[in-house]
């Protein structure tokens, strides 16, 4: 029947890649004998050059092989949405599912799958994999909270008819804290937007696949698994978390990682507040310079990754005239600016870092969790907010940064909350023992995973 292969299919995105290509590496750990199989969709926008990281990851891992799907057009590539991201994303990963059947057809043939691994956005394919026998699981890339409030959005919606979440002044999930509608997922909304419908038939596929694996682990959402397991009546969930990248191999000898690192060296053990939002986290030069002038104010040491906002995105970033004047100068004892990107888990784990100022995408928050390094929870995106919630007032290792009716945050909100997270505050002696609890979830995956 030929050599055994397991077939992994993530959403474009890097952060959902780079989650699956993590799983994938975990599973050769403990099965080297198989070969994986990566299905990638090219990215339908602010396309990330992943050439460099593919190829680092087939040079070390000679056992998983890429398969590039050529480029589909979907209807709403010429048309503007309120959800430009999640429409145009579901629309490609659709349009795709023809070339997934034929390389999946294609690698049966030549392979014995045992088993597609497909991430939540890709739940399309559902509709080609009937035609093959092997069985589909889910990989879901943010947390179990989250995952309870999916398998559970088909119930909010049948029990608020008419209703827009947003509006629901308080959502009861189960194994979740009462949060409001406004806190709900960005794509969920509204029942009037183009993917609302797309979700809710999602959370229904959810319980017809084989199982879910999840990038969390017991201690952090000990509620919450417990909560699909009894009330939701799922128990095919396996945690294998915290799945994190420890740093790709293309970024070890970046300048900018070593001049990061380097200035980090020279800074007091846990004075320095890390800021980074991810790479689809853009603010506007507005709120930038708020969040220089709340910095400044603060008096403490900072390190900031800073990207083009969205209105000069067609110009190359210049600090010195995005930033408050003399900013730079003023703060150069205290301070470090850098553009775009910054080797995110090495700086999380450098022990001049004692605060994290984040966008609370889930991959970020298992990082700073890896490292214990207490969080900042600024949402902007996605499930954000809903991840805010979980872990300022469920998992309590985060505080928030209290935003205004229109979003926005004032300096004097980001010079308290700077200060507040470097301070003793309560978050960190609980960051600290979910620290050891991660490290603890990792051994005893190791243990139970064996053979």
């Amino acid at each position: 029947m030929g050599e055994e292969a397991i077939v992994l299919y993530p959403a474009p995105p890097i952060g959902h890649l780079v989650s699956m290509v993590e799983l994938g590496k975990t599973i050769l750990s403990k099965n080297p004998s198989l070969s994986i199989h990566i299905i990638l969709v090219p990215p339908p926008y602010q396309p990330e050059s992943t050439a460099t990281y593919i190829s680092s990851v087939s040079s070390s891992f000679p056992s998983i092989t890429f398969h590039h799907l050529p480029a589909v057009t979907p209807y709403s590539s010429s048309s503007t949405s309120r959800h430009h991201h999640e429409s145009l994303l579901l629309e490609i990963l659709c349009f795709s599912n023809p070339s997934v059947h034929r390389t999946l057809f294609s690698l049966s043939r030549n392979f014995n799958v045992r088993a597609m691994i497909i991430d939540f956005f890709c739940t399309a394919v559902l509709d080609i994999t009937a035609d093959f026998t092997f069985p589909v699981y889910f990989f879901y890339t943010s947390g179990a909270a989250c995952l309870a409030f999916s398998f559970y959005l088909p119930t909010i919606d049948e029990t608020t008819p008419g209703k827009n979440l947003k509006d629901i002044p308080t959502v009861h999930i189960p194994g979740v804290p009462p949060m409001k509608g406004s806190d709900m997922p960005k794509a969920v909304l509204e029942r009037d937007d183009e993917v609302y419908d797309v979700f809710i038939m999602f959370g229904k596929q959810l319980s017809k696949s084989s199982g879910i694996i999840i990038n969390t682990f017991d201690a952090l959402e000990n509620r919450a698994i417990k909560a699909i397991t009894e009330e939701l009546c799922f128990r095919n969930i396996y945690p294998i978390g915290p799945l994190i990248v420890n740093g790709r191999i293309e970024d070890r000898n970046d300048n900018k990682a070593v001049s990061c690192l380097n200035w980090l060296d020279s800074q007091p053990e846990k004075s320095v507040v890390f800021l980074c939002f991810g790479s689809l986290g853009l603010f506007s030069k507005e709120q930038v310079i708020e969040i220089a002038v709340g910095l400044e104010k603060s008096g403490q040491r900072f390190l900031w990754v800073v990207r083009n906002p969205p209105e000069l995105e067609k110009t190359e970033l210049d600090l010195k005239s995005l930033l408050p004047e003399g900013f730079l100068s003023r703060t150069e004892d205290k301070g470090m600016v850098v553009k775009s990107w910054a080797p995110q888990v090495p700086v999380l784990n450098h022990k001049a870092v004692g605060g994290f100022v984040t966008h609370c995408g889930w991959n970020s928050i298992l990082e700073a969790v890896c490292a214990g390094v207490p969080m900042v929870a600024w949402p902007l995106y996605a499930e954000q907010r809903f991840n805010r919630v979980m872990i300022v007032d469920e998992i309590k290792i985060a505080i928030s940064m209290n935003e205004s009716e229109t979003g926005f945050v004032s300096s004097t909100e980001v010079e308290k909350r700077v200060q507040e997270i470097i301070g003793e505050c309560p978050v960190r002696e609980r960051t600290m023992a979910m620290k050891n609890a991660a490290e603890l979830a990792l051994t005893e995956t190791d243990c139970n995973s064996d053979g």
